[in-house]
């Protein structure tokens, strides 16, 4: 198992003023708790407290492989209700977990749009635009769940004033198209860019053979944002290549069931059993895998900041390149046996077998000579 590095408190003691940051002393000024896990049971279900000032219920999740790059949070809108208005010189992008609602976004020049939403729903808001959300229903609470930048931009300034009450509008941004949050897109390969996506768990994906076991996968680019996000899919009996990359992955699960392994390089994985609405943060370069033990395809969402992307020259994300070319995915012809035999006992206990012998064999034509 992963070992915690653990140190002596007269060593801990030397850092303990830099364990906190302007970030963190905010959270806690809002009244709310920082879960500091890299696995959530279910976003549905977690415990929220009451958030005087957005006029909702909230948590923060922010794990320490990701705490200085980007956050996630969730909240809870009351049934007729609504948050208070909010603008923040950072990036958000959110999902809907549950309920029905709208959105209303307006920038200093009096442009202002409003959609609606319901649970699956995939946004982002523009950068510093104000913004509010409404509960459409009278009877059932809405939540939804988030991932920011906001954590380098709070430590950076250091100065909430700025970060949240500067008037300037990012016209590149959002200048009031008024189709801005109508769903349209252009696809660029395997990118999509939109600003809204209006059902998530359904949305049509492209064939990414390169992640193994003849899966759907999607990117996107919201709002002309620098985060990023992507949906990847897989089919029934079978599970991805595992892989590594930086910090800030928030892997949010859409549809299926099943674990995920999760382990730093030269030390037993560690399992993580999913649902829908669970949620796996994976630490900087672990590796780490998932694995649809379900009667469905399981589908995935992440959300992230571009710096969890280690690329190469070509531009191509070092998670999809062989590590026998000097990338970072474990080919199957790669991996321990252990996860085979592991993948293989799961199916057993809901009556199946894997469905995994197409996917090794399809590897073989282009599998990189072992170094």
């Amino acid at each position: 198992m992963a070992k915690d590095a653990l140190v002596s408190e007269d060593l801990a003691s030397k850092f303990a003023t830099e364990k906190e940051t302007p970030y963190t002393r905010w959270v806690k000024d809002e009244g709310l708790d920082i879960i500091s896990a890299h696995y959530v049971r279910n976003l549905n279900t977690v415990d929220l407290k009451p958030w005087a000032r957005r006029g909702g219920k909230g948590v923060y999740i922010n794990h320490e492989a990701s705490r200085t790059s980007n956050d996630c949070y969730v909240v809870e809108i009351a049934p007729g209700k609504q948050l208070e208005p909010q603008r923040q010189i950072f990036e958000e992008m959110i999902y809907v977990l549950s309920g029905r609602g709208s959105t209303t976004v307006w920038n200093d020049q009096g442009h202002r749009i409003t959609f609606e939403w319901q649970a699956g729903a995939l946004f982002a808001i523009p950068l510093n635009c104000s913004h509010q959300h409404f509960n459409g229903s009278g009877k059932d609470a809405a939540r939804f769940v988030a991932v920011t930048n906001g954590p380098p931009v709070i430590n950076l300034y250091e100065d909430l004033n700025f970060v949240f009450n500067t008037k300037h509008d990012f016209d590149n941004r959002f200048s009031g198209e008024p189709d801005y949050f109508s769903g349209k897109g252009e696809q660029k390969g395997l990118l999509l860019e939109t600003n809204f996506v209006a059902d998530a768990v359904n949305l049509p994906l492209i064939s990414a053979k390169e992640r193994g076991a003849g899966g759907g996968h999607i990117r996107f680019n919201m709002a002309r944002g620098s985060m990023n996000s992507h949906i990847s899919q897989f089919p029934i009996g079978t599970y991805k290549k595992a892989h590594c990359h930086g910090p800030g992955a928030h892997v949010i699960i859409l549809s299926g069931e099943g674990y995920s392994l999760m382990w730093p390089e030269g030390e037993e994985p560690r399992q993580y059993d999913w649902e829908v609405g669970s949620m796996i943060v994976p630490p900087n370069m672990w590796f780490h895998q998932h694995f649809n033990t379900g009667a469905t395809p399981a589908r995935y969402l992440a959300f992230k900041h571009e710096v969890v992307s280690v690329r190469n020259a070509q531009g191509v994300p070092k998670a999809w390149i062989s590590r026998r070319i000097g990338g970072d995915q474990i080919d199957y012809a790669d991996e321990s046996q252990a996860v085979r035999t592991r993948f293989a006992d799961a199916l057993t206990k809901h009556g199946m077998t894997p469905r995994m012998d197409e996917a090794y064999q399809a590897e073989l034509p282009t599998l990189p000579p072992k170094n």
